[in-house]
Order: structure tokens, then C-alpha cells, then sequence
């Protein structure tokens, strides 16, 4: 009987605990229904305009609820684009108090997506970098808790050796689109080649959402 006792014990005390830590992270989080109401009409009034290789807003969902479901606060993308995935993005790191540094190379595409973070109200939230993602990302000293990866595929291994030291444990490297092999072209070339190098990494967690456009998450579970 006094087992049982210690027992029950034990198993109030893990529950409080876990209990105390959900409040304590939810109780972490910004609220903020004035710019949620004003990023919502945003992406509803430019819903069918997302051309320039963006992500669908089933993914830029499901960067959201990564970023808000571990309260990240320090992101990287490498590929803007025109924003879309940027506004997913940053919308979650508003959120948590954190910020995004997101990279493109083309002058238009970057023009059109700093134009549209303003219009969306989330400014204040990205530093939006107009450089060739090869050499800026080197060059980046981090560190990251977040990184979304939508630029050239061929070097996508290449984005995540020169990231990966400057990721925290804990933290997630995400590629867009990925699939496993034989689903689409995310499954071959540089997207494959990426994905067998990363699952290869015992410090490293995979796994591959497709109900999208192919997005592969990974958390890194160790430094090494």
C-alpha cells in the first residue's frame, strides 16, 4: 500500500509539473489580435496571388505551428521569394518575441516581398536580405533555432553543412520541396540528395510532411 502511495505520488507530481510547463509556455506567447486580424486579412485578400515559386498556405501553416509550437524566437530563410512562407513565418515569431532574417537574391522578388510584409504589419519582424545566399549564409553567425530552406535545390545540402553548426539543440532545419523518394521531383536530385545526407545524421531527427508541397523537418537532437 505505501508503494501504491508513493507511486500516486509521483504521478501528481509529473502531471503538475507538465501542467505548470504547458501554462508557462502558453503564458510566454505575445498576444497581439490587432496585428493577428490585420496578417489574416492580408493573407486572405492576396490568397489565389501567390505566384514566384511560394510555398501553399498549407505549409506556410505548417511552418507556423512549428515555430509557435517550440516558442523559436531566432529564424533563417533562405529563399524569400515574394513573401508568403516569410509571413508564416514572422507572423509566428511575433508570437514568440523573435525575428527572421530571410535572403533573396532577385531585386524584384525582393522589392515586391518587403512591400508586403509591410502591408501585412510584420515589419518589424524580419530583416529581409537582398544577397546571394551561397555567401550570406556563411557568413551569418547565428544561431538559429529555426531555419526554412526554399532556395536553388542543388545546394541544399550545402545550405545546411555551412547552418548546421549555428543550430541549436532543439532547434529545426525545414526544406521545401521534399519528398521521399519516387513523389514528385522532391524526390531526386538535390531535394534526395539533401534528405539521405540529413536522415544519414544520428543527432538529427526527419521526417517528410507531403500534404503540401513537400516540406522535410528536422530537429537536431545533439551537437554531434
Amino acid at each position: 500500500m505505501k508503494n501504491v502511495k508513493i507511486s500516486l505520488s509521483i504521478i501528481c507530481f509529473l502531471t503538475l509539473s507538465a501542467f505548470i510547463f504547458l501554462q508557462a509556455g502558453a503564458q510566454s506567447l505575445k498576444s497581439d489580435p490587432a496585428l493577428d486580424e490585420k496578417v489574416r486579412n492580408f493573407l486572405n485578400s492576396q490568397n489565389r496571388r501567390w505566384y514566384d515559386m511560394n510555398v501553399p498556405a498549407s505549409d506556410g501553416r505548417l511552418l507556423h505551428d512549428i515555430i509557435v509550437k517550440n516558442n523559436y524566437k531566432s529564424a533563417l530563410e533562405i529563399g524569400t521569394s515574394t513573401g508568403h512562407s516569410g509571413i508564416w513565418i514572422a507572423w509566428a515569431l511575433s508570437k514568440t518575441g523573435g525575428k527572421l532574417i530571410t535572403i533573396e537574391i532577385d531585386p524584384g522578388r525582393h522589392r515586391a516581398a518587403v512591400e508586403n510584409f509591410r502591408q501585412a504589419g510584420l515589419s518589424d519582424y524580419i530583416d529581409a536580405r537582398l544577397a546571394d545566399a551561397h555567401q550570406l549564409v556563411k557568413e551569418l553567425k547565428g544561431p538559429f533555432d529555426f531555419v526554412f530552406s526554399d532556395a536553388d535545390k542543388e545546394w541544399y545540402k550545402n545550405y545546411f553543412i555551412d547552418i548546421d553548426p549555428k543550430l541549436k539543440v532543439g532547434g529545426c532545419f525545414s526544406a521545401h520541396n521534399v519528398y521521399e523518394r519516387g513523389r514528385g521531383y522532391g524526390g531526386y536530385g538535390g531535394q534526395a540528395e539533401f534528405l539521405a545526407y540529413v536522415r544519414s545524421l544520428p543527432n538529427y531527427e526527419t521526417t517528410v510532411n507531403s500534404s503540401g508541397g513537400g516540406v522535410s523537418i528536422s530537429y537536431k537532437k545533439a551537437d554531434k
